[in-house]
């Protein structure tokens, strides 16, 4: 009789810790040392617009102070500017080899770009972050529109658009740190990289195929849709995560690969970031 009641009353607790509702802290340490069980409590309690808005705007801040820091090294400077000049060198010897410029106009062209670029340090800072801004956004609420689509019809996961950016949004915390190790990275290879991949630290070229499956080899993005498909399974009131793992690392991989054929089809997509 004792025993019985000793596991009632342990049932209790149990299910009175679940519903208990964590904090803002309490999620971003759980989202680290242990995502299933914090995502689990989100779910019972409901999901709330801090839990994706508050890691988003930590990443945008903390990409646009990276940036300011990288852009005020002289050395990684100069080689972002080497970087842009010779895909604009690349450009004008396409068009010198068409015959829709000389090779003297070409020079002539190179030098005024360069001048440009010289000048317009602190536009180009004000852009970025502007683009940091905005790009960040709009892609957040389009990936967690996909991931949700994908789950809520294709999986038939029981949540919502609420449970979606929670699940997609929080996980940004580890973004926080790959964004802080890039920044690391840039100093002791002393040349502006963007992630932490080893297509990005190899400075391979992206627009071979050994460049893209490069740019997958990346810890902490591995980490990061990891963390995102846990939160999906959770949030979507899912006991197996094979599924979702499957569903986050096939879109992730899937959507870039098809990205990376149809840069490879035209080119100038990648004056797009594609």
């Amino acid at each position: 009789m004792d025993e019985l009641k000793d596991q009632e009353v342990k049932s209790e607790v149990e299910s009175s810790e679940e519903d208990f509702e964590l904090n803002h802290t309490d999620k971003l340490v759980g989202v680290f040392a242990e995502p299933g069980s914090t995502f689990k409590r989100i779910s019972k309690v409901g999901p709330k617009a801090t839990d994706w808005l508050i890691p988003i705007l930590v990443v945008i801040i903390i990409s646009i102070i990276s940036n300011y820091v990288m852009m005020s090294n002289p050395t990684i400077k100069y080689s972002i500017m080497e970087k842009q000049m010779q895909a604009v060198e690349e450009r004008f010897d396409e068009m010198v080899a068409k015959g829709q410029m000389t090779e003297a106009q070409k020079e002539q062209q190179l030098q005024q770009t360069r001048d440009f670029m010289d000048q317009q340090g602190g536009t180009q800072l004000i852009f970025s972050t502007l683009g940091i801004l905005i790009f960040t956004f709009v892609m957040f609420f389009i990936v967690s529109g996909v991931f949700f689509a994908v789950t809520k019809f294709g999986l038939k996961g029981e949540g919502d658009y609420k449970g979606a950016m929670a699940a997609y949004g929080l996980p940004h915390y580890i973004i926080v740190i790959q964004v802080v190790v890039m920044v690391i990275l840039a100093f002791v290879l002393e040349r502006f990289i963007q992630g932490t991949s080893a297509a990005a630290i190899l400075d391979s070229d992206k627009t071979t195929f050994a460049g893209w499956a490069l740019a997958k080899l990346d810890i902490f993005s591995i980490w990061f849709y990891a963390v995102v498909a846990v939160g999906f399974a959770k949030m979507f009131k899912s006991e197996s995560y094979g599924k979702y793992f499957g569903m986050v690392f096939g879109l992730w991989i899937g959507v870039s690969f098809i990205f990376w054929l149809l840069a490879d089809a035209l080119p100038f997509l990648r004056w797009f970031g594609v």
